[in-house]
């Protein structure tokens, strides 16, 4: 199935900027605005931020390095493939360094609510470069809290949500590059369950995950980091979601899968350091299958 797509202020010139930016879109083109610098100056735009999708992704709250990876995320199209809306209540899962987060605690700011649930690993409980990056995400949410006071920060382990009530309250589970993960952990199942009882019915699950080739095995996948959309499906199924879609919005067919440090050899990773770092730069990131499934009324 293909993607769906459809086609502050403080000043004039920054309003006709994100009229003529909204223009450009209909018309097919993509505009990248220049992120704003000034700390004082992005804080209070944040705070009056417009809660189009297109301006919490033209925001100033993004950096130059998260907006390097729009050309091989697309979150516009996959947001809106997901179908999720501003008035949603809204539950992403393992936010890591908030790469999703800062286009959607903007997005839903205004009329939603965004819900956070940092995974705690059962095998990784002292790992440095997870805590370096939940520390990184509080202190970015504590800098700008006219725009990330609102978002509810809880966790996921074992399978049970702690931190806000979890018993369907969600429109929406959003999901990005962690399954393979939980695979590894001995988690994907209960973690499905609780994403399952934590969404009303006909709630929304959005998965974005590293694709595999068929027939890969289990121990590749948690080796290579790569998933087969069969095994993601079967268990998703397993805990009562019917599939309701899959887009092709992040496929890379430059991708094989074949790397000596798996998806990890790809950007933004670069594992190998600088050994054939050109080469996967030019693949870019992984290829990625883009499905959405939902509770059954």
């Amino acid at each position: 199935m293909p993607p769906i797509t459809s086609h502050p202020f403080a000043t004039l010139r920054l309003a006709t900027s994100i009229m003529l930016g909204a223009s450009l879109l209909a018309a097919g083109c993509t505009m990248t605005p220049k992120p704003r610098t000034d700390t004082a100056d992005a804080s209070a735009t944040a705070a009056t931020a417009p809660t189009t999708l297109q301006a919490a992704i033209a925001g100033p709250q993004r950096t130059d390095r998260a907006r390097a990876r729009d050309v091989y995320r697309h979150p516009a199209q996959t947001l809106q493939f997901f179908g999720v809306t501003p008035t949603q209540t809204v539950l992403e899962i393992a936010p890591g360094g908030g790469w999703y987060t800062d286009i959607l605690a903007p997005w839903l700011h205004a009329d939603g609510k965004l819900y956070e649930a940092e995974y705690d690993s059962p095998s990784h409980e002292d790992d440095a470069e997870e805590q370096a990056s939940r520390a990184a995400l509080a202190r970015k949410f504590a800098a700008t809290p006219a725009l990330y006071g609102g978002v509810v920060i809880g966790t996921l382990r074992d399978g049970q949500f702690q931190g806000f009530d979890s018993n369907a309250t969600f429109d929406a589970v959003l999901t990005f590059r962690n399954i393979h993960n939980w695979i590894k952990d001995g988690q994907i199942d209960a973690n499905f369950h609780a994403f399952y009882a934590a969404l009303k019915p006909g709630g929304v699950l959005g998965v974005e995950e590293h694709r595999a080739r068929p027939g890969t095995t289990l121990q590749q996948m948690i080796d290579s980091g790569y998933v087969t959309e069969a095994y993601v499906i079967q268990h998703a199924r397993a805990a009562g979601f019917e599939l309701a879609g899959s887009s092709p919005v992040n496929h890379n067919s430059r991708d094989t899968t074949q790397h000596p440090n798996g998806v990890w050899s790809l950007p933004p990773s670069y594992k190998g350091g600088d050994i054939d770092k050109a080469s996967f730069a030019a693949i870019g990131e992984s290829d990625r299958m883009t499905l959405r499934f939902v509770k059954p009324q």
